[in-house]
């Protein structure tokens, strides 16, 4: 004998939220008629009564939102995720909603579920496994992504203006006079090191500065990975006079590097990073980056679920918060 249908098949036959079913039975004033309509029938034909539906909604509602870090290796306390989840914290703190952290290694391993943890919305940091953006698609859990982009996949995404990161960077090496400058690409989400490489050639070609094959390396995201690389960066002729890092972690391998080959910075080198990561101000010389605003990327994650979960038409698609370059004497 088949189980009694619940507040999910609703949700998914209707294709809409779990919060969403409950406000048309509890408040279907703050619901669009359209909507109204589709679960109407949806209950209808799961056989599942209004009465029903809100007695089960009386216990399983909970607006709890989720947030979970998509990055391999991750904790809790990863820097720049961190950054994002203060912002989540401080906006969630406004509302009526709870929060649930974790990442997303974690959240699999536990065999947790959008049900399981009756959450009603998710905010997925970071590039996420696309069979998990699947799972929560299909149970009508709103998804918001953040630090990530998958074009045609209409989710919303709160993102950093990488180009601009990229574009403010290599203006200031150039105002330093430099044309020799490389770039040491991490293995790191692949949008994001797409938008920052892709912005880095496009601007080494609109200002005509040479660009040979060698004047990009990719390395993984760690000091020791990136110091080998570098070593490979500066020992071409003619060596490069600066370098632009994919984030700080690699930008400190380089520094390391440069060091180590007797190398002063700015005067032989320049290194710019990338994130303003709270170790830049401890290296020395301390480290150039471009900054970007984790906590209003996390204040706009959770204003786009807000939308989302009060059924808001034309909510928007792809955010970006501005980034700016914190000038320091390492470039």
């Amino acid at each position: 004998m088949s189980s009694a249908p619940s507040i999910y098949d609703v949700s998914r036959l209707s294709g809409v939220s779990t919060a969403t079913v409950s406000r048309t039975f509890s408040c279907p004033s703050r619901v669009k008629e359209a909507t109204r309509r589709k679960v109407y029938e949806a209950a209808e034909a799961l056989n599942y009564s209004p009465n029903a539906i809100a007695r089960s909604m009386a216990i399983q509602r909970t607006d709890k939102i989720a947030y979970l870090i998509c990055k391999q290796g991750a904790t809790i306390l990863d820097e720049f995720y961190a950054g994002i989840c203060d912002g989540i914290l401080h906006t969630v703190n406004r509302t009526d909603y709870q929060l649930l952290v974790s990442t997303e290694e974690d959240w699999k391993l536990s065999g947790a579920t959008a049900q399981s943890k009756s959450i009603e919305g998710v905010i997925l940091g970071g590039k996420a496994e696309m069979s998990l953006i699947s799972e929560f698609r299909a149970q009508g859990i709103p998804v918001v992504l953040v630090n990530y982009f998958v074009p045609g996949l209409e989710l919303p995404s709160v993102v950093a203006d990488e180009a601009g990161g990229v574009r403010q960077a290599m203006e200031h090496l150039i105002s330093r006079g430099h044309k020799r400058i490389a770039m040491l690409a991490g293995r790191l989400n692949p949008y994001v090191l797409s938008e920052r490489y892709n912005a880095f050639v496009a601007i080494m070609k609109e200002r005509e500065l040479p660009l040979k094959p060698n004047d990009v390396k990719m390395c993984d995201p760690d000091v020791k990975s990136a110091e080998a690389a570098a070593r490979e960066l500066l020992s071409l002729a003619p060596r490069p006079t600066a370098v632009l890092c994919a984030n700080d972690v690699i930008a400190a391998g380089v520094c390391k590097a440069a060091h180590r080959l007797g190398l002063r910075l700015p005067e032989d080198l320049a290194v710019v990073g990338y994130d303003d990561a709270s170790f830049c101000t401890m290296l020395d010389p301390e480290l150039t980056s471009v900054h970007i605003d984790c906590r209003r990327m996390g204040e706009l994650c959770v204003e786009r679920m807000t939308e989302l979960l009060g059924e808001k038409p034309d909510v928007s698609e792809f955010t970006v918060v501005p980034t700016e370059l914190i000038v320091r004497r390492s470039s």
